[in-house]
């Protein structure tokens, strides 16, 4: 029975030492942006996979309406279902309440032998807010974290010096990536406009087969 994922259930499990890469996100939708960046973080730092876990309930985006989890977890599947070094996760997805990261690294690490390592990958801009996350103490001993950037962003010394002191560990890499956002794709949806080329062609046809994105 999968409990993870289909494609890294047993990672770690032969006793082989692994590093398997976090990203979690709302994907509503999975965009071109979202896969080159886990593809670079892939090849740049070594990674066994990369397991993309859609958010279930997040509470810093409570303000709006997300689509639902299966959609959101249907279109990721969909964007990666041709990489094996990717996989994505219902485990957000199937929790009850709100969304928070902590409960994600514990079940991860729960499930995983010791020897798997994670590296939780996240934008430089949710970086910047590390130090506010829910049950932060804790946080910093499940995982490194990777903060992915655009080319010319510029983080202060400082910055990384308080993270340190928390006892996290950050590496920052640049990725070449699209200014690109979800919240744009809903947005030309709902007019009406293309966006061919943002997402995988599977992706484009499910949100059109659902309905999704119009009011």
């Amino acid at each position: 029975m999968v409990t993870i994922s289909e494609r890294f259930d047993s990672l770690g499990f032969d006793g082989t030492p692994a590093r398997l890469g976090i990203m979690g996100g709302t994907f509503d939708p999975i965009h071109i942006g979202h896969l080159a960046c886990a593809e670079q973080v892939w090849q740049q730092l070594g990674l066994d996979g990369v397991l993309f876990v859609p958010t279930g309930r997040p509470p810093f985006k409570a303000h709006r309406n997300v689509s639902p989890g299966e959609d959101r977890l249907a279109m990721c599947a969909l964007a990666i279902a041709d990489n094996q070094h990717f996989d994505v996760s219902s485990i957000e997805i199937d929790r009850p309440g709100p969304t928070y990261t902590i409960d994600t690294l514990r079940a991860l690490r729960a499930y995983y032998p010791p020897w798997v390592e994670f590296s939780f990958i996240t934008g430089a801009d949710a970086l910047e807010n590390i130090l506010r996350w829910h049950e932060r103490e804790e946080l910093a001993s499940l995982a490194s974290f990777v903060g992915v950037t655009r080319p010319g962003t510029v983080l202060e010394p400082s910055f990384f010096e308080e993270l340190r002191a928390s006892g996290f560990s950050v590496e920052l890499i640049e990725v070449t990536a699209l200014a690109l956002s979800s919240s744009y794709l809903r947005d030309r949806v709902a007019q009406d406009k293309t966006i061919r080329y943002l997402t995988r062609t599977a992706v484009i046809k499910y949100i059109i087969e659902q309905g999704l994105y119009h009011d």
